[in-house]
């Protein structure tokens, strides 16, 4: 009965200091390595990251923002091509790269994994329909290359919305 009751309290003692250590610390390498892993034009790499991104709580000491707007501005399914998953993984490179400042580095190659991406979407259609498909991938892709790395706000839209109308008002006489 003894043995019993110091066994409860060495489980309870034990449990209670393992609530109370600190998380897993995982290091910038760390961190970099997986990003690197999660980014790679490559079906590895996106079947990598997919499977990372369905059990995001296993990757809760990396500390990964998940979050996405989709295919920000641009239609997320344009012409019924769903390019909503390979919208999520490009959000998740430019958005993880800029949190560890190292994102001008990695740009080319998130952005490259992005047209990967659609392009496997694309290939699941028959012939015409994958023509078109490819064509916006191509388009969705030459964005990104030449505006994915604008920090645009709120406010600046504001200011050039403000702009444009005063602009287009007729002038007083």
């Amino acid at each position: 009965m003894v043995k019993r009751a110091l066994a409860i309290v060495a489980l309870s003692l034990a449990t209670l200091l393992g609530l109370t250590l600190p998380a897993y610390a995982v290091t910038l390498e760390q961190k970099l390595a997986a990003l690197s892993s999660f980014s790679q034009p490559t079906t590895a790499s996106a079947n990598s990251w997919r499977a990372a991104w369905q059990n995001q709580g296993a990757w809760a000491a990396y500390g990964f923002d998940w979050s996405t707007d989709l295919c920000s501005a641009s239609p997320d399914q344009p012409l019924g091509f769903d390019f909503r998953m390979p919208c999520r993984r490009h959000d998740f490179g430019y958005r993880n790269y800029k949190a560890v400042s190292q994102f001008p580095a990695n740009k080319s190659r998130i952005d490259d994994a992005f047209y990967f991406d659609m392009k496997q979407v694309c290939a699941g259609y028959s012939t015409i329909p994958r023509g078109t498909c490819n064509g916006i991938a191509w388009s969705y892709y030459q964005a990104v290359k030449q505006f994915g790395a604008l920090n645009v706000t709120e406010a600046q839209i504001e200011r050039i919305r403000q702009t444009s109308e005063q602009a287009a008002q007729p002038a007083e006489m």
